[in-house]
């Protein structure tokens, strides 16, 4: 029954998870590496680098996808982008669409588009 579950939540991701497969894609075609960490494809360098860098992230979860700058960084925001990698899994591709639109309530009412965003503060553990 767990397989079958594990299954459903990759194909529900799945949509998301092929963004970030073109994503890595990119990052190992620019000479970017991939890793698999807790059943996660994980993509640094390269392409992944040069996008995070400009947007001064670490890390960017795409379903069953995380982009980092480099290895070390991905260390350090591993459990913060696994919480979206859950987060994923519940919305599927609602998540984008959602996600959106918390950040724009977020700032249509005053507050920071991105650090009050409740699926980020979810992730920060500010909200179960």
């Amino acid at each position: 029954m767990d397989q079958i579950l594990r299954f459903l939540r990759l194909i529900w991701a799945g949509p998301n998870s092929l963004l970030g497969l073109v994503a890595g894609l990119l990052t190992l075609i620019s000479g970017g590496r991939v890793q698999i960490r807790r059943g996660v494809l994980e993509f640094h360098g390269g392409f992944s680098q040069w996008l995070l860098d400009r947007w001064q992230v670490f890390g960017l979860t795409l379903g069953h996808t995380i982009l980092g700058t480099t290895p070390t960084a991905l260390d350090l925001v591993r459990d913060h982008e696994h919480v979206h990698v859950r987060q994923y899994e519940r919305w599927g591709p609602l998540f984008l669409p959602a996600y959106g639109w918390c950040s724009l309530v977020a700032w249509w009412t005053g507050r920071r588009a991105y650090r009050d965003n409740y699926f980020e503060r979810q992730a920060y553990g500010d909200e179960e």
